[in-house]
């Protein structure tokens, strides 16, 4: 597990197309939206913890038809799939590849992003738990959606429409803690919802997403 692990990450820094392109995608994001809707910065306060979660989640989104694709075209998909190490695992791996190159630098530039947008110093630390909570339900989510649409040509247009519908509850939950947080309010009820939310997915989507490879690779 360890050594498919550091491959993938391997593999993703090389590339690129996790860690270069979701931060760049996060910040071009961050910086078009106050020339979008102007320098108001009660506004943009307001706005922040919804524009840097959608950016978040859109450049997580941006990287997901890697997650399983390169190893269908090579050939080391089907490798995996006799190997010893159980396909529930293997999925778990590359969605822990996917969040450590692709969310985790979005979780840590968030604060000086949200400085851009003039969030609220209080709302900082909600926001990068808020992120960090979240995150790794975009990415099983998101490793779900590249298992249904592993061997498709074209498969990202129809992988984002799988993908994104699934994503509004976190999303909607992971803005509400970090606005509450920024607005000084109690942040209890959001968070143990994105918190479930997170758990729930890390449980239960491997083993889905595992069952949707063994039908593809058929």
């Amino acid at each position: 597990m360890k050594a498919l692990l550091l491959r993938d990450l391997k593999l993703a820094l090389r590339a690129g197309g996790g860690f270069g392109l979701g931060l760049a995608f996060f910040l071009i994001v961050t910086v078009l939206v106050p020339f979008s809707v102007g320098p108001q910065s009660e506004l943009l306060s307001r706005i922040a913890p919804g524009v840097l979660w959608l950016g978040a989640l859109l450049a997580c989104l941006l990287s997901l038809d890697r997650v399983l694709a390169l190893d269908w075209e090579d050939g080391t998909l089907d490798l995996l799939a006799t190997a010893p190490l159980p396909l529930e695992a293997v999925v778990t791996i590359k969605a822990a590849a996917h969040w450590l190159t692709t969310a985790v630098p979005l979780v840590l530039v968030s604060p000086v992003l949200g400085l851009m947008l003039n969030l609220p110093a209080e709302g900082f630390s909600w926001l990068v738990v808020s992120l960090f909570l979240g995150t790794p339900a975009l990415s099983v989510i998101g490793t779900f959606g590249a298992a249904l649409t592993v061997g498709l040509k074209r498969g990202g247009l129809l992988l984002s429409l799988l993908v994104l519908p699934l994503y509004v509850p976190t999303l909607i939950f992971g803005a509400e803690v970090a606005r509450r947080g920024a607005a000084g309010f109690s942040v209890e009820t959001p968070l143990l919802m994105l918190a479930g939310i997170s758990a729930a997915t890390i449980a239960l989507l491997p083993f889905a997403s595992a069952a949707v490879l063994r039908v593809n690779l058929r």
